[in-house]
């Protein structure tokens, strides 16, 4: 979205009640710090952000706060939204989503006239119960990843990403909506906000606000909060949950698909595709995660090991494979890893 639109953004922010507070507050932190610096710099504020809910008034959070919501969901698709919609998420969406069909409904309604559309964490289930997110990439919560997957078959969910935007031309998946974001756990919502922030404004002034939050503008990696040895155990199928803790117990060691697939009892085929709707993702990107973070750990511990030891203990073959996958998931070597994290 070109920065000359028309100022200010206008940001329509959906909450409900028991939405995650932070993932409210935090992106509009990070516009309210935008328009902060706009002003600094001598130009009008960038963003304004509106709160709509089902009704009017105070709306509960899942901590002691609450936001006034100034409009209701049919004023605002009476009077139009702005060029932004933000919907946050929940710690029980399943339940939110039974119990928010009007929600649902309005999003379908008001999908083609919104530019930007972005769902926080789990409000991405409103967005894949509306059918928007058909057929396209979208993240969410690590440990909801594989509940979208399972519920939702054709999104194509990206357990480990940040945050996935997803442009669309127009009359494309019969709706007129150009940009569909979606976004990792909590605090991804930040990460987000700041790459609209980007796009808006340009990178100077998304890196400013980044400073002020005492943030990266890009964070290294995927899903920070990612932990491969807790979403295993978060795993509901039994028997995928029994791969991945034998594969965790093994990660030095050259593990294949086969191997995987007679844990548990099953063909190939059928394995990869209950694990995918398990986990949110394929068996060997597990097993690429679950190494990662071994190799992760070890450089943040074990300061003089070389690298071709950290290598050979998390079943890559080589230093060079090491620095390749770092590279690839993290943007950053193996080296500079351990500079900055390491003890």
């Amino acid at each position: 979205m070109d920065h000359r639109h028309s100022l200010p953004h206008l940001i329509d922010l959906i909450v409900y009640p028991g939405f995650k507070s932070l993932e409210a507050v935090g992106p509009m932190s990070v516009f309210g710090y935008a328009n902060v610096h706009l002003r600094a710099r001598g130009q009008q504020d960038g963003y304004e952000v509106r709160i709509t809910a089902a009704q009017k008034g105070l709306v509960k959070s899942d901590t002691l706060m609450a936001l006034e919501a100034t409009q209701s969901l049919a004023e605002l698709r009476e009077q139009g939204t702005g060029c932004t919609v933000i919907v946050v998420g929940s710690r029980h969406i399943e339940q939110v989503l039974d119990a928010s069909s009007g929600l649902v409904q309005w999003l379908q309604a008001v999908a083609p006239q919104v530019a930007r559309l972005i769902a926080l964490c789990s409000g991405s289930f409103f967005l894949a119960e509306a059918g928007l997110l058909d057929g396209r990439r979208a993240a969410t919560h690590w440990s909801v990843a594989g509940a979208l997957a399972q519920r939702y078959p054709r999104v194509q969910v990206d357990a480990d990403a940040i945050y996935v935007r997803d442009e669309i031309q127009d009359g494309d998946g019969g709706t007129g909506v150009r940009q569909l974001w979606t976004s990792a756990g909590v605090t991804a919502g930040i990460d987000l906000a700041l790459a609209v922030v980007e796009q808006d404004f340009g990178h100077a002034l998304a890196l400013e606000v980044a400073r002020d939050l005492v943030m990266y503008l890009k964070r290294p990696g995927g899903q920070s909060q990612f932990s491969v040895p807790l979403a295993a155990q978060s795993t509901r199928h039994s028997g995928v949950q029994a791969v991945q803790q034998w594969v965790l117990a093994r990660l030095a060691e050259p593990v294949t698909l086969a191997q995987m697939a007679e844990q548990a009892a099953m063909s190939e085929r059928h394995f990869r595709r209950i694990f995918q709707q398990e986990t949110g993702q394929s068996p060997s990107a597990f097993m690429e995660n679950a190494r990662l973070e071994a190799a992760k750990q070890l450089l943040e511990n074990q300061s003089r090991w070389p690298l071709k030891t950290v290598a050979a203990h998390v079943g890559l073959g080589s230093e060079q494979a090491l620095r390749h996958l770092f590279v690839r998931k993290l943007g950053i070597t193996p080296v500079a890893y351990r500079e900055r994290f390491g003890d």
